[in-house]
Parts: C-alpha cells; structure tokens; sequence
C-alpha cells in the first residue's frame, strides 16, 4: 500500500509511480483550494507517467451551473484537458443516501425540502461498479462521460413512490431557501455547508441536472438500481 496527500505532490509521484491509469477522486472541502489541490494530483500522475488520468466530476459540471462545486469541476477537468495525457471525467449522477436528501420523512410524513427539478438519483455503488468497468476495460473513454440513472426524479416523485411503499400519506412541501437554511443550521449543519447545499437545489431546479444518460446502464449491462428499489430498502421494505 502507498500513502500519498494531494497536498504532497512528491509523496504523490511516488504513490503513482508504474500505474498505466490514475483515478483521482475529488476533494469536498469548501474551505480548501480544491482546483490547486487537484492540480497537484494531475500534475503527480503525469511526472509519473500515467497513461490516463480519470478523475470523479460531477453531472452538469459546465459553466453557468450554479451549484458551487460545479466551477471546481470545471476547472479540474480543463486542467486535465491541457495536462498532454488521455483523461477521462466521471461526471457521476446525484449519488448521496436518500435519507439525507429526503430528510426526516418517515418520521413527520413530510418531504420539506426547497423547491427542486428533475434530477436522476443515482445509487452509489452502481457508480462504483461501473467505474471498475472502465477502469478494467478495453474501452475508452476520452473527456467527460456523465454516469446517471435512466429516469430524472422531482420531490414529488418521491413523495408519491413513498405513499406506495409505505401505504401512508407523505406530503411533499416546498420550503423557502432562507428558512431552509435557517432549519438547517438549527439541526446542527454549518451555516456555509447550508448555503453551499442550497445552490445544489437551486440547480437543480434550474434543470441543470435534468437530463439522464443511457451509459451506466450500458456498461453494467443491467439495468441501475431505481429510486424506488433504493428507497425501499432504506426502509427495509
């Protein structure tokens, strides 16, 4: 095993020496230099002459998205563009637990979220399998490849799927984003992680999420795993 820090790029080069492929998984420290930190990565992997670098973007990670993280991505991936190897960008769907996007629903019978668009819900393990493929595979993939679900989803989808798991009513109500924050903070959430989430629904909103991609399920060879099926064991249906 190798230890190495994006904040290290020699221990990096060492960490990468010999590997034809380097995955790089993106950082989430919104008090970090997250582009500087990743720069340092792409930088180690071509000093130790990978043949590709891949690295985890996000789905939508194009200029004018609002949702924060978006710019990182961005500015990663045109790194990657002018770093002279093969590379390839994992724009990866919406993967987080349903629980912590859906919040406390099971409990209030309420989804009080704000108010969102279409966003196809992407399970993680799904991602990860599918990420293996390409990494093992003949196959490549130059530039960004966006990995989602096949169908987009709105809160209230959710909701409905819910009522149907469960036999209960489950409302959907769309909260405003200041009092959304406010809730946030006052369940313990850091007020800038608060802000920082916000812009993700006003993103998705927005429809910059909107649009679902065939290719995960062409590379799994199946079909990925839905919200509902996902949802369903989240309640241990």
């Amino acid at each position: 095993m190798r230890q190495g820090s994006y904040e290290d790029p020699a221990a990096l080069r060492d960490s990468f020496a010999g590997a034809e492929q380097v995955l790089l998984i993106s950082g989430n420290d919104p008090a970090a230099d997250m582009v500087g930190l990743h720069r340092n990565a792409v930088e180690a992997a071509v000093a130790a002459g990978a043949g590709r670098i891949l690295y985890t973007s996000q789905q939508g990670a194009v200029p004018g998205n609002p949702y924060r993280p978006s710019d990182i991505h961005i500015a990663t991936e045109a790194i990657l563009g002018d770093s002279g190897v093969a590379w390839t960008a994992l724009r990866n769907g919406a993967y987080g637990p349903l629980d912590h996007l859906l919040g406390p629903w099971q409990r209030t019978g309420v989804i009080a979220q704000p108010e969102d668009g279409p966003v196809p819900y992407t399970d993680r393990d799904d991602i990860a399998e599918a990420t293996a493929i390409i990494l093992a595979g003949d196959r490549s993939f130059d530039g960004p490849v966006t990995l989602t679900a096949p169908t987009a989803l709105t809160f209230d989808d959710f909701a409905k799927i819910a009522c149907d798991l469960t036999g209960r009513t489950v409302e959907r109500v769309v909260v405003n984003g200041k009092r959304w924050v406010a809730d946030q903070v006052a369940a313990g959430v850091p007020e800038q992680v608060a802000r920082h989430l916000l812009t993700w629904h006003q993103a998705a909103r927005a429809g910059w999420f909107a649009e679902a991609d065939p290719l995960l399920a062409e590379l799994l060879g199946r079909a990925p795993r839905t919200a509902e099926d996902r949802l369903a064991a989240e309640i241990g249906i």
